[in-house]
């Protein structure tokens, strides 16, 4: 790597870094949170129990802020045995705003589908465990990519399970995620919310 490119990287780590430490991610993640809550708290949820939100799982609902931070903050190239790796541990710890977001939802009515990339099959019973232990408890459904989605995009993959969801009956209101990939394609719901994450960009 040229100087140049050493320079570029080096700043780039250290304003991730500031980000992510010094503040100001907590700070996005409150304001965009209190938009979720001002939006969900102006919807009164059917009685037919077909109101519902969807939530992405890494870095939206659980942090890998301690992973990444061993990979300074996504400068290093992405290692996905490493980050399975870490993910096994099962140690990832709720993001406080999105935990009581999530909580909110499930006791005003609304049914919370958990929805990630993770590898159903590897990362499943883990991820599930994770999530309870964290206290996401009460959600309606933990939707982990099955061999049949394998090898799809984000986009792709995480569109057509909204679709199945819509084809069950439900309305989805809200969709919640750090990746744009999380929020764009098909079946989107009423309204879409970005959270902040400038460590990795999954397409």
């Amino acid at each position: 790597m040229c100087v140049r490119g050493a320079r570029s990287l080096l700043n780039a780590l250290r304003y991730v870094e500031t980000y992510m430490r010094g503040g100001q991610y907590e700070r996005d993640l409150d304001l965009i949170v209190g938009q979720i809550l001002s939006y969900a708290n102006g919807i009164a949820p059917s009685s037919d129990g077909l109101d519902a939100w969807i939530l992405d799982v890494d870095d939206t609902c659980i942090s890998n802020v301690l992973y990444y931070r061993g990979k300074r903050y996504g400068c290093d190239p992405y290692d996905p045995a490493a980050f399975r790796a870490w993910a096994l541990k099962g140690g990832c710890p709720a993001i406080p705003a999105v935990l009581a977001l999530f909580s909110y939802l499930v006791q005003s009515g609304f049914k919370v589908f958990l929805v990630t990339g993770r590898d159903q099959e590897t990362l499943g019973q883990v991820t599930l465990d994770n999530l309870h232990y964290e206290g996401f408890v009460g959600y309606k459904r933990l939707i982990l990519r099955t061999a049949e989605f394998k090898g799809q995009s984000a986009v792709a993959y995480k569109s057509e399970i909204r679709r199945q969801i819509e084809e069950e009956g439900y309305r989805i209101w809200g969709n919640v995620g750090d990746q744009w990939s999380d929020l764009q394609g098909e079946c989107l719901g009423n309204r879409t919310f970005k959270l902040p994450n400038p460590m990795y960009f999954v397409p």
